[in-house]
């Protein structure tokens, strides 16, 4: 419990609180951009982000991740919000919650390793598109101030971290808020500010339970919305969970963030707030601030109430190109470049489902979408080749203090955390053997586990030899495996 309570609270004090910082001031513009977006009064987003990024933080399965209001939500609740206007909304937004919660019992947040890893691409990739997309409004017909004070922000960004002696102990997106915010106030510029997006709350939220009929005509209303909303809530989550656990070599546990996004929307819509989900673009910007625990995402919930209740009157000072900068950073760091340099190395399938990822998630501006037809194509693909299910037994010579591990079947996308699961990777061997003389891999994902396998075991201190692949398995590892490039392992462990 102890051991639990530092790890996942108390590890990482000083940097989840000014993480926590940086992100509650990102919050607060696009709160009030998806308020709008919605067709709801401000304080609907705002208070939705507070208590989401709150309870989220207690309950969620993936410390360090933020969730709060979304534009993949917002989007999805327009026709209601016109057609039958906000207590349905805030219905619907319960109901949204049991959906959840219901996912989480029946595991289906397992689900994630049926999407592969083009699929997972691509989706980051017009994701990072959308967030630079959005900032294009606050650059569009504005005078040169506006361009010089966004330039200027991202030089503070990507600059101040090269500092020595400071430039690690500081948020740069939190020095970059803070400086153009100063100059802006200094110089009397006459920009777009964050109080020009709409009015900021001046109470607390107090609990409100919908204000709607308790019959089956209004299950029959709420119900279109609330399940796409639900899937849309979950699937972004599931993402960004994995994207987190990426960029920080943890696990997070899905089915209690199925949980955990249920019972937070259920908490948004008694307080009169919207339905929301895991944000990828703020997620990364608390993890390179520097944020890991859940004190993290609690920080950003409550210093984004603190800041709209206590210091609106400088958060409305904030010039708009500031934290246009620090979502242009985001939108460059989310993209995955290396992408771009794996489409003449990856195997023309995998290139083709990231595409059509990328391109119906920009068309649709719907992430649902986009993965739905990523991951339909990859079944396609994927169809023809699916076989026997893959198992692996495991023995142990004593004498030689040898694990032999041998995987039979077919690995793939989906069995691949299987395969990972199979392994011990704390048993105290000298030796391990992967014997692969009856399995067959068949995409890069199996082959990062392999690779994921390999490194783990040494860096537990064991000696490990992969035997027994096959032609084609050998011909795709040794292709798109890192485990036995040495420069590649340095690399991929930040050496």
């Amino acid at each position: 419990m102890v051991n639990t309570l530092k790890n996942q609270w108390l590890s990482n004090i000083r940097g989840d609180l000014l993480a926590g910082i940086v992100v509650a001031l990102a919050l607060i513009p696009e709160a009030i951009a998806f308020s709008i977006i919605a067709g709801v009064d401000p304080k609907v987003g705002l208070y939705a982000s507070f208590c989401i990024a709150v309870i989220i933080a207690f309950v969620g399965g993936r410390p360090g991740m933020i969730s709060a209001a979304t534009a993949a939500m917002a989007v999805l609740m327009v026709t209601l919000v016109k057609e039958h206007g906000l207590q349905y909304l805030l219905a619907a937004t319960l109901l949204t919650g049991v959906i959840q919660i219901i996912a989480g019992y029946l595991k289906l947040g397992s689900l994630m390793r049926f999407v592969s890893r083009s699929v997972v691409t691509g989706f980051v990739n017009a994701l990072a598109i959308l967030i630079f997309m959005a900032q294009l409004p606050e650059l569009t017909n504005v005078t040169w101030h506006v361009y010089a004070m966004t330039a200027a922000g991202l030089g503070i960004i990507y600059l101040f971290p090269l500092l020595p002696g400071v430039g690690k102990l500081i948020p740069s997106p939190l020095v970059c808020i803070v400086v153009l915010t100063a100059v802006a106030v200094a110089l009397g510029l006459d920009i777009r500010t964050v109080g020009d997006m709409g009015e900021l709350p001046d109470t607390l939220p107090i609990f409100l339970w919908p204000d709607v009929p308790l019959n089956l005509e209004t299950l029959m209303i709420i119900l279109p919305y609330s399940l796409p909303l639900a899937v849309v809530g979950l699937l972004e989550s599931m993402m960004t969970a994995t994207i987190v656990d990426d960029l920080t070599d943890t696990e997070s546990d899905r089915n209690r963030e199925c949980k955990g996004q249920g019972i937070a929307n259920i908490g948004s819509g008694l307080i009169g707030g919207m339905a929301g989900c895991a944000m990828i673009g703020q997620s990364i910007i608390n993890v390179k601030s520097g944020g890991r625990t859940r004190l993290s995402t609690l920080t950003a919930g409550v210093f984004l109430l603190i800041m709209v209740l206590v210091l609106d009157s400088v958060l409305v000072q904030i010039p708009m190109a500031a934290l246009v900068a620090v979502m242009i950073m985001v939108s460059i760091g989310t993209f995955s470049w290396e992408s771009i340099r794996n489409l003449k190395e990856h195997p023309l399938s995998t290139n083709i489902v990231m595409l059509v990822t990328v391109i119906v998630v920009v068309a649709t501006h719907n992430l649902a979408f986009g993965v739905l037809a990523g991951v339909l194509l990859a079944a396609l693909f994927f169809a023809n080749k699916i076989g026997h299910y893959m198992m692996v037994d495991s023995e142990l010579d004593e004498q030689t203090e040898t694990r032999t591990y041998r995987v039979v079947g077919q690995v793939f996308f989906s069995s691949s955390e299987k395969l990972l699961q199979a392994f011990d990777f704390k048993e105290a061997v000298d030796n391990v053997v992967i014997d692969l003389s009856r399995a067959h891999f068949w995409d890069i994902t199996a082959v990062g586990a392999l690779d994921k396998a390999v490194i783990k075991f040494r860096r537990e201190g064991a000696d490990v030899e992969v035997i027994g692949l096959n032609e084609a398995s050998a011909t795709i590892v040794d292709r798109f495996g890192v485990h036995d490039k040495p420069e590649a392992v340095d690399h991929l462990m930040g050496h």
